[in-house]
């Protein structure tokens, strides 16, 4: 048996014999006493395996990096370190949408094109047949194919809700990449009551109807909803739509920002209901609750804690209909020295032009009105109504709405 020495004898300093004539000097091939044979030679396709594996060194760089070393052994080269490409979603992306509306939604929906160049506007002729029912076209319907496709819709009656579910129901037929449906306002289950047997939850079946919205190429429709009244409500949504609830107080807290007293403001809820679905926004603001105590057929507001004295008091609720709670608040709160009062609601319903009752302060304290009245325009019928007048003034969905499409 060879020993090491023999095999590599000039790893211990034994002495060689000189190669013959015409013999390379190269390790590899010089002739060892130990063998008769020369060692056989590594087969080409196994360099060329080598090289593709260290990223394309060719064979000739592999052999003189062996002959290089003296040893015979080979030897990767130093390369470069591979470039990692960066992941597309440290990217941020912009997503082109076609924005179709209903007649009551033209004004919003132009605001909202005029906030971001990638979206674009797209109309849908409104028409009726004789007998009453829905004349629908979808203009350019062929061209949409591929697109990302939104609705802004208006629920503010039973009469036009069917032909905007028509709408609604057909868009993501038309081969689009994905449906948004944004309906700033959910309508119903604002007064409903399940008190007895038989009470019918109206809420509860047109979320059904909103959670059967067909899917597009690219799944789910989405829904966006601001200030949804009830927060149990965001529980009846099925599984075949993927709902998004958004609020409309950072509107508010911006507009705080921009008065001479955003140091002196103080939010009051007028119930716990109000404190339950908005403190969390609101809570770097000193409060005020109210609530709302029976006495006989009368129902009296009362400050249940929090001290308004000397302060700018802003009443913050989701809603509001007939507005006596509102009234009555503020109403409260002069009583027990408040400096100025206002109001926010996300949603100004003010069925019967209830909106008349609220009166402007004119600077002469908050018994005789209010400072501001702060809406959105989730309900354009109302933004009609109060335009100029004071102390109404309208915080615009538009900006939000933009920015929920590019999600």
């Amino acid at each position: 048996m060879a020993t090491a020495a023999s095999a590599f004898p000039g790893a211990f300093g034994v002495k060689t014999p000189a190669p013959a004539r015409g013999l390379s000097a190269h390790p590899a091939l010089t002739p060892s006493p130990a063998f008769a044979r020369p060692l056989p030679r590594t087969p080409a396709c196994g360099r060329s395996r080598a090289s593709l594996h260290l990223g394309g060194v060719g064979a000739a760089s592999s052999s003189a990096a062996a002959a290089g070393n003296g040893t015979g052994l080979h030897v990767p080269p130093t390369t470069a370190p591979l470039a990692v490409p960066k992941m597309a979603g440290s990217m941020k992306t912009h997503k082109n949408v076609l924005l179709f509306y209903c007649e009551e939604m033209r004004d919003l929906a132009r605001q909202v094109v005029a906030r971001n160049d990638d979206i674009e506007l797209r109309s849908i002729s409104w028409r009726k047949f004789p007998d009453g029912y829905p004349n629908l076209f979808i203009s350019n319907a062929h061209n949409i194919r591929g697109q990302h496709v939104a609705f802004l819709a208006s629920f503010s009656s039973p009469s036009v809700i069917f032909e905007q579910l028509s709408v609604i129901y057909n868009l993501p037929k038309l081969f689009i990449s994905s449906f948004t449906l944004i309906l700033p306002f959910f309508p119903t289950g604002t007064s409903e009551r399940m008190e007895d047997e038989g009470d019918v939850a109206t809420a509860f079946t047109l979320a059904r109807f909103l959670s059967n919205i067909p899917i597009s190429r690219g799944g789910p429709s989405s829904l966006v909803i601001f200030d949804i009244h009830a927060l149990q409500e965001r529980f009846y949504f099925g599984d075949s739509v993927l709902p998004c609830f958004e609020s409309g107080i950072p509107l508010l807290k911006s507009r705080l920002q921009e008065l001479p007293d955003s140091h002196n403001i103080t939010i009051a809820f007028p119930d716990d209901g109000a404190w339950k679905r908005f403190y969390k926004q609101l809570q770097h603001f000193p409060m005020v609750v109210c609530n709302k105590v029976r006495e006989g057929e009368q129902r009296i507001v009362r400050i249940k804690e929090g001290d308004p004295r000397g302060r700018h008091v802003v009443i913050v609720d989701d809603l509001v209909q007939s507005g006596g709670t509102l009234i009555e608040c503020q109403k409260v709160l002069a009583a027990h020295g408040a400096a100025k009062v206002s109001a926010y609601v996300t949603h100004g319903i003010f069925p019967n032009n209830s909106w008349e009752k609220f009166q402007h302060d004119n600077g002469e304290g908050p018994e005789h009105g209010l400072s501001h009245f702060w809406l959105t325009d989730s309900c354009p019928l109302t933004v009609n109504a109060v335009k100029g007048r004071r102390p109404f003034e309208i915080l615009s969905l538009a900006g939000p709405i933009a920015s929920a499409l590019q999600i």
